[in-house]
């Protein structure tokens, strides 16, 4: 493998590689293109090899030592986050240079040169910094379970209420493409149903984000009630019963699937250290639901419905630190249709207005957007008679 020797020194590394131009070409089956090169061109590739391998071992060292304890017992992560940054600009610094290279573009067909940067990549994607980290697959089922960066980190709890309907899948589908690159993170998608929905379930292991899929139908008292219905409430107290059982740190957010978010989003409320607020745009004919700030400083609401509310923010509006729940056992969101937001707050007494840490710029910035997908109606039942051995058998079963 590649890999073996830049554990060791690029000298030993160059050295191995030359045995491709040997007898010895067996060693690297992945290289095969590399023994039909006339000499004048192997020289190059080499020393093309020499620069690609600096840069990688100065890489490797540098992901060693973000887990390495310091010596005051902490994680070495904050000596090694600059160390990130700054071998990103080696390795940018170093490719450029090889793309501006006429001799090299001239002696070594850029084909090649691709080749040799996909093996690179194959190879130390394959075994995570020689063998320190391993890389898990999309088959491997432990891969929603692993932790994306240094517990030091806040961790954030994204809770989600979903139900099925014609735009779920594609709704949850936009959402875990932004919660992707968001690092230290853990999904709870909960279903108000009696049971998972194996669509929900197969694309939550797809992403590979950390995540458990729960269920929490509503109940049936209000099911049956007329008027407006208290929605996403019993899913919200599940993802609230689970963060009792299973978190003690952290910051937890209540992100419904039909929203628009901003990755930023996600690093801002990181830090709360008991409740946090910020914009929401397209909130009512308002077209927004704020915290109102003055000279830095909380005065009061503005909201397209306020109601009497002590609290008339959205649900995309507030994130609550895990330590800061855990310390008030009767924290709970009511079944009050239009309170909810407002009753959940309020049962994190004591706690007033005054005390909300400020977030986006002072509340300057929309970071998430209250866009509510067009509710769709149920697709058209499907002709078997005439559909029945083609493909649309498969696809109508993805779709409501």
């Amino acid at each position: 493998m590649l890999l073996d020797s830049l554990c060791y020194t690029p000298y030993r590394f160059v050295g191995e590689v030359a045995a491709v131009f040997g007898d010895d070409f067996s060693r690297f089956p992945g290289l095969w293109w590399a023994q039909a090169m006339k000499p004048s061109k192997k020289m190059w590739f080499i020393m093309l090899l020499f620069v690609f391998v600096v840069v990688v071992q100065y890489q490797i060292s540098s992901v060693s030592l973000m887990g390495r304890p310091n010596r005051d017992g902490g994680s070495g992560l904050s000596y090694a986050e600059p160390a990130a940054a700054l071998r990103e600009e080696l390795l940018r610094a170093a490719v450029g240079r090889l793309r501006l290279d006429d001799t090299i573009s001239v002696t070594i067909d850029q084909k090649l040169l691709r080749d040799l940067m996909m093996q690179l990549g194959r190879e130390l994607l394959g075994v995570g910094a020689c063998g320190e980290a391993s890389v898990p697959t999309a088959a491997d089922p432990s891969l929603s379970k692993v932790p994306l960066t240094s517990q030091k980190t806040p961790r954030l709890y994204i809770i989600t209420p979903t139900y099925r309907r014609p735009e779920q899948i594609a709704e949850l589908t936009r959402m875990a493409q932004t919660l992707m690159h968001v690092q230290n993170l853990h999904w709870l998608v909960i279903e108000d149903a009696e049971n998972k929905t194996q669509l929900v379930s197969d694309l939550l292991q797809r992403t590979g984000i950390s995540h458990d899929h729960l269920v929490a139908p509503m109940p049936e008292l209000f099911k049956k009630k007329k008027g407006a219905k208290p929605r996403g409430v019993s899913n919200r107290n599940r993802g609230l019963e689970w963060l009792r059982a299973n978190a003690k740190s952290g910051v937890f957010y209540f992100a419904d699937d039909d929203n628009t978010y901003d990755i930023q989003l996600f690093e801002e409320i990181r830090t709360t250290k008991r409740v946090s607020m910020w914009p929401v745009g397209l909130c009512t004919k308002f077209g927004l639901s704020s915290p109102v700030v003055v000279n830095g400083t909380f005065v009061g609401f503005y909201d397209g419905w306020v109601a009497g509310r002590k609290f008339p923010v959205d649900m995309a509006g507030f994130a609550v630190s895990v330590e800061f729940l855990l310390q008030r056992p009767k924290a709970i969101m009511p079944y009050k249709p239009g309170f909810e937001e407002d009753g959940f707050l309020k049962s994190l007494t004591p706690f007033e207005p005054n005390e909300i840490e400020l977030k986006a710029k002072n509340c300057t910035e929309v970071l998430v957007w209250h866009t509510q997908t067009k509710k769709n109606e149920a697709s058209a039942a499907l002709d078997l008679a005439k559909y029945n051995s083609t493909n649309l058998m498969i696809l109508k079963k993805l779709i409501v």
